[in-house]
């Protein structure tokens, strides 16, 4: 007798291969039957109707905090996650001293917007070097499996202090001891190493992060542990300012190592043609031996401007700046108040705070055409025609007095400012970019950017817009949608026991109501520790979702089960 039969479901395995109508059946935590018609069980699913899928292996979060004291990792369990991998762009909290504990927080705070008052009360750091980060994060109960990178900054201020802060130059000494310690990590579990090398990570007092100008001998060198333990990726954003250069490199590095080497790629609002140059740099360093891939967005990393979330057009105006301080309720009076609003609309930006935000976001102050209200059910593919430049065009009114209107209604209205990816009017681009062989997905930040950007429903949204929905440009098959974000990341990086619904495989299952499947207008939540704000979005149509072999969520609550663990590379 088996212990789970999920019956007459709509089979896709994640391999891509069509959908088919069969049994899936359970024993302990694995697989034991996919097809046909399962015998007895002591659990029975009807799934008549419903799509039966692996369960969706995340490659880009940042719960490297919140994966310490949090069992639930919301929203991505919400969604279907089941393995979700964090210590990417080159931030984290291990390997640390205890003197370098508020300078990783601060770290933390400035590049992914998790609030310091959350890390700084959640975390235990009941760790120093990153194994024994490993086994903090192993003895913890919860939903789903987690996994981690070895970030780049924590080890660089391990290895040397003040003089990493200070964007000196590694000498050879410290980049020995930083491969050691990396191949230490990789050893103990870590699946591969991140670095940053872009002007959108900042500092909190606007300098830059401590990997930014890292020479390439540094980069190299780091890099080589990976071809010591055989194992593990080596993950990268970078702006690409030289970019013969960057893609040299990383090229020579994938040959020494036989490791892949990926990049974090979108379409700047600077430079329309920047993407295509670098999968062609891809493609160009695939054919000399390095297996360089570029990892893309499922849709355009875009902020959330409202009266309660870190980012609006007006939060860098000194007026505004004034009330920042009050409560929601009482700032939205404020806001509604004829003397205050004539005061900040006729305010101009502050250069100093301006210079603060990373090198996109600075847009706020002028692209008003790239503004949209985002409504509910959230439109994340919208028409220039709905843009608050639009907008005020055609009610003769600025775009300034359209925004602050919109949003001063109502606490729960937000814009969507897409800083990346939608360069033109629709999301062709990016259609472009997830068809390509040169491309993983990932970039959904679950964890992160907790007051201005929610992208963890994405593995949800690719299937409800790709391949149900998408009415202005061409749509994606289902099963290469969710080919995408389960075989295909699960390989890439390692995770080899999962990402298929196969015999033998572990037994991490999404139930979906396909039809049913919605997503909720984004929402603000004060649940983080001390109270902080972080954004959520509820989901309908996940009907299960198993971790294990054991469900974690029925109907979209929480069984109360905690059958997740820590997920050790090279295991």
């Amino acid at each position: 007798m088996h212990d789970t039969v999920i019956r007459g479901g709509s089979i896709i395995d994640g391999t891509g291969s069509p959908a088919f109508t069969g049994d899936l059946a359970i024993d302990g935590d694995r697989i034991t039957q996919v097809g046909g018609k399962a015998g007895p069980a002591r659990r029975e699913v009807k799934a008549d109707g419903l799509l039966v899928t692996p369960g969706w292996v995340d490659a880009h979060t940042h719960y490297d905090g919140q994966a310490t004291w949090d069992p639930m990792l919301a929203p991505s369990s919400w969604h279907g996650v089941t393995t979700i991998l964090f210590g990417n762009c080159g931030v984290g909290f291990a390997p640390v001293r205890r003197q370098d504990h508020t300078q990783l927080i601060g770290l933390m705070e400035a590049v992914e917007e998790i609030p310091g008052i959350a890390l700084a009360e959640g975390l235990k750091w009941n760790w120093e070097s990153f194994p024994e980060y490993l086994d903090a994060l192993e003895g913890m109960k919860r939903t789903i499996d987690v996994a981690t990178q070895i970030p780049h900054h924590p080890l660089r201020v391990y290895v040397m202090g003040q003089r990493a802060i200070d964007l000196e130059a590694a000498t050879a000494e410290d980049i020995a001891t930083m491969r050691r310690l990396t191949a230490e990590g990789m050893r103990a579990g870590a699946f591969g190493f991140t670095t940053s090398r872009t002007n959108s990570h900042k500092t909190l007092t606007g300098g830059m992060v401590p990997s930014r100008y890292s020479e390439i001998d540094e980069l190299l060198g780091i890099g080589r542990a990976l071809g010591d333990v055989g194992y593990g990726a080596f993950g990268m954003n970078s702006d690409f300012d030289i970019e013969e250069s960057e893609l040299g490199w990383m090229t020579q590095l994938g040959r020494e190592t036989g490791r892949p080497v990926w990049f974090l790629l979108t379409d700047r609002p600077t430079d329309d043609e920047r993407w295509r140059r670098l999968i062609d740099g891809v493609k160009a360093a695939r054919a000399q031996g390095a297996m360089v891939t570029a990892q893309v967005a499922g849709r355009p990393v875009g902020v959330l401007l409202g009266v309660d979330t870190a980012l609006n057009p007006f939060t860098i105006r000194p007026s505004y700046q004034a009330l920042l301080q009050l409560p929601v309720a009482e700032r939205l009076a404020r806001l509604r108040d004829p003397a205050v609003r004539a005061g900040i609309l006729a305010d101009k930006p502050d250069e100093a705070l301006l210079s603060r935000l990373s090198q996109f976001r600075q847009h706020i102050v002028r692209r008003w055409h790239r503004m949209f209200k985002l409504g509910d059910p959230p439109d994340y593919e919208p028409p220039a025609s709905e843009s608050i430049a639009a907008i005020a065009e055609r009610e003769g009114r600025t775009p300034d007095e359209v925004a602050y209107d919109y949003m001063a209604a109502d606490p729960a209205n937000l814009i969507f400012f897409p800083v990346t990816g939608y360069n033109v009017d629709n999301h062709d681009v990016i259609h472009t970019m997830l068809t390509d062989e040169a491309t993983v997905l990932g970039l959904g930040d679950g964890g992160a950017h907790c007051s201005s950007i929610l992208d963890a429903g994405v593995p949800t949204w690719m299937l409800t817009h790709w391949a149900r929905d998408r009415h202005r440009g061409a749509r994606l098959p289902l099963e290469f949608v969710i080919k995408r974000q389960t075989s295909e990341t699960a390989d890439f990086f390692g995770f080899h026991d999962r990402g298929r619904l196969a015999v033998g495989k572990k037994a991490d299952v999404n139930i979906i109501d396909y039809e049913g499947l919605r997503l909720h207008k984004p929402e603000v939540w004060y649940d983080l520790p001390a109270g902080g704000r972080r954004l959520m979005q509820r989901v309908d149509g996940y009907k299960a979702t198993f971790v294990s072999g054991v469900p974690v969520f029925e109907n979209g609550v929480h069984t109360g089960a905690l059958p997740g663990k820590l997920v050790r590379a090279g295991r």
